[in-house]
């Protein structure tokens, strides 16, 4: 299992549900964070509560629908002179449910692609590469479990490519010491999933944050928290690794 003491991550959507439990959770085990939200007004309480736990915490903060504004994110997280080991590409956003899915507008595909696939690929491709060099790196993309509602036929689809661009750069790197994998949240009570959801945002945690902790150089797996619901962080990480196939396949 990794020791993440000391190492940094950088958690998008990090100021509240999903991503603040995994920011914090990171936080508790020595974990520096960079982390953001779309207001450092928003990221008050992740820093203040991480910073608490002893370790260095770096706001930024940056809309993600703005991809001029993500490479101003990515510019200022370099300007902090730190190794970027681990990215928990967390933040997301649900456009709309649209009961009369046959009128859903492009302006739908746009937003849910801009959040949803082509912001957290961005961060991937720019951090990667010092990845590569160090021969250290967890990338953890978070998906979506949504089948056969298209109602929600942006969110679906951006995650869906999230899905397969993730794969794709998987497929490269299965076998290394940079291991790329997705992890599915379920549906929780967050501002995204809405208060009916089943689930409490605390059922995600350690599913969600396992890829950051695994050490068996594969790459290609989705981590659903459902499969580490009531484990401890070592038990999860021993089911991922033993228990938990990729998904790439063969090309022949």
């Amino acid at each position: 299992m990794v020791n993440v003491k000391g190492k940094w991550a950088l958690v998008t959507g990090a100021s509240r549900g999903i991503g603040y439990l995994a920011a914090m959770f990171l936080a508790q085990h020595g974990c520096n964070l960079i982390v953001q939200g779309r207001t450092e007004e928003h990221l008050k309480k992740i820093v203040e509560e991480a910073e608490a736990e002893e370790v260095e915490v770096r706001p930024v903060a940056c809309e993600l629908s703005d991809l001029n504004a993500v490479e101003a994110m990515l510019k200022k997280i370099d300007s902090f002179g730190v190794n970027v080991d681990i990215i928990l590409n967390n933040a997301g956003i649900q456009i709309a449910y649209r009961n009369e899915y046959l009128t859903t507008p492009a302006s739908d595909y746009e937003e849910s692609f801009k959040i949803n696939t082509i912001a957290p690929m961005m961060i991937v491709y720019h951090f990667l590469p010092g990845m590569i060099r160090r021969d250290f790196g967890r990338i953890v993309n978070t998906t979506s479990g949504i089948r056969r509602e298209p109602q929600q036929a942006g969110y679906s689809a951006s995650k869906a490519a999230l899905d397969k661009v993730t794969m794709d750069l998987a497929s490269v790197y299965d076998g290394t010491n940079v291991m790329i994998n997705l992890t599915d949240p379920g549906w929780c009570r967050t501002d995204l999933g809405g208060p009916s959801a089943p689930n409490a945002p605390e059922s995600a945690i350690p599913g969600v944050v396992v890829g950051a902790f695994v050490d068996d150089k594969k790459s290609g797996r989705c981590f659903g928290a459902s499969n580490f619901h009531g484990m401890n962080l070592e038990q999860a990480v021993h089911h991922a690794e033993k228990n938990i196939p990729n998904y790439l396949g063969s090309l022949d």
